[in-house]
């Protein structure tokens, strides 16, 4: 798409619209109605006055390209990792990895369900004979990681900070017994 100053234009995923004011090779910088400037990649913008068709078709070549480079970030991360021939299971806690939106929760509701996690992720491993969970908890005020060790001396476990060089203040590593 051929942009020039003065164009009127829409940004494809926000509800932005202006006029273009400064263009530099992919980048263009845009005008909204308050005169709030922003800056944004050609790709990001369609011109105002185009066909529908010809937005939604732009719109579904960024679509197809997210999909690509999604692909491209290799395979979906495994939960466990084999070290020394024994079987560790690595479980993060921070909630963006646990859920897609925490909008609506407060923070009651996001340290229940963190440790509702990882109740149900020790009970796994007890179940199927795992003998090492690391919990990344992040550092934080460290109610999570006091959280997390109250909950843990409920069962048949040792536990410690995780390996520094690798997780740094931020995990615990759980022993689970199997003898019990």
């Amino acid at each position: 798409m051929c942009l020039e100053i003065g164009n009127k234009v829409a940004v494809l995923d926000d509800v932005i619209k202006g006029v273009v004011t400064f263009i530099s090779g992919r980048n263009v910088k845009i005008k909204d109605e308050d005169g709030m400037e922003f800056l944004f990649d050609v790709s990001d913008l369609v011109k105002i006055g185009t066909e529908q068709d010809q937005i939604k078709t732009k719109i579904d070549e960024r679509k197809i390209l997210n999909s690509i480079s999604n692909q491209d970030k290799g395979k979906k991360k495994s939960l466990f990792k084999k070290v020394n021939n024994e079987v560790v299971m690595e479980v993060d806690l921070h909630i963006d990895k646990l859920i897609k939106s925490k909008r609506g929760m407060d923070n009651y509701d996001i340290l229940s369900l963190q440790i509702d996690t990882a109740k149900r992720k020790i009970e796994y491993c007890i179940q199927k004979r795992i003998s090492k969970i690391i919990f990344i908890h992040g550092v934080g005020e460290g109610v999570l990681k006091t959280e997390l060790r109250y909950l843990l001396n409920r069962y048949p476990v040792k536990y410690y900070d995780a390996s520094y060089q690798k997780y740094g203040l931020g995990a615990t590593e759980v022993y689970v017994y199997q003898n019990v």
